[in-house]
């Protein structure tokens, strides 16, 4: 039977076989068996899909997320959960992950976030601040990897070839500090720097701390 679950769990799928195109009232109303205007029941059209696609993966995040007591670990895990949840669907990351659902998953990830703020001794203001900085930054790593993961094969290779062919041929004369480091930008751009940037988010967030729980 066609639902609205059904239709948002069908969704990621579709995308990954047949593009951002595949999110259109047709596919998604016909991939479950049902007609194609049976999806208008739920959604006035694929403007309207988007977000629910998007709070989908965000709840697809969630799922076996743990507090642990401690403010920078409850906050680095949903966040890299969100981008591990948006790179498993990559082709649908890319038109989702800037949306802004106000449905289920997301209101309790808002929640979340704010509470594990809050509860870690933030102001209000601050917390918020933190929270919005803290989302963006994952999404918009989301977004790149998802992107870059949903390049053909040969167009991956093409652009991690470019430090080596490029950069790596590059005269040490006129572009000395490429040359000295040109190994590392080579192998560290294979990995996300999502991780890496994570720190001093949490870093700078620390310090915003009031007393003496900014020391922690």
């Amino acid at each position: 039977m066609l639902s609205e679950q059904v239709i948002v769990e069908t969704a990621p799928r579709l995308v990954g076989r047949h593009g951002a195109d595949a999110l259109t009232v047709r596919r998604p109303g016909a991939a479950p068996g049902a007609g194609p205007s049976a999806l208008y029941r739920y959604f006035h059209g694929t403007d309207d899909l988007l977000p629910a696609v998007a709070d989908e993966l965000i709840g697809r995040a969630q799922q076996g997320c743990r507090p642990t007591g401690e403010w920078r670990s409850d906050l680095c895990e949903p966040g890299l959960r969100v981008r591990a949840s948006y790179q498993a669907h990559p082709q649908a990351a890319l038109p989702a992950a800037h949306r802004t659902t106000g449905r289920n998953n997301e209101t309790r990830a808002v929640e979340a976030v704010l509470g594990v703020l809050r509860s870690a001794g933030f102001p209000d203001r601050e917390a918020v601040r933190i929270h919005h900085a803290f989302v963006d930054q994952a999404l918009a790593f989301a977004a790149l990897d998802s992107a870059a993961l949903a390049l053909s094969a040969s167009a991956q290779a093409a652009d991690l070839q470019v430090w080596q062919h490029r950069y790596g041929r590059l005269d040490a004369d006129t572009h000395p500090h490429v040359a000295a480091t040109v190994r590392l930008p080579a192998d560290d751009m294979r990995l996300s720097g999502c991780p890496f940037a994570l720190e001093p988010l949490l870093d700078a967030a620390a310090a915003r701390l009031p007393g003496p729980a900014a020391g922690g």
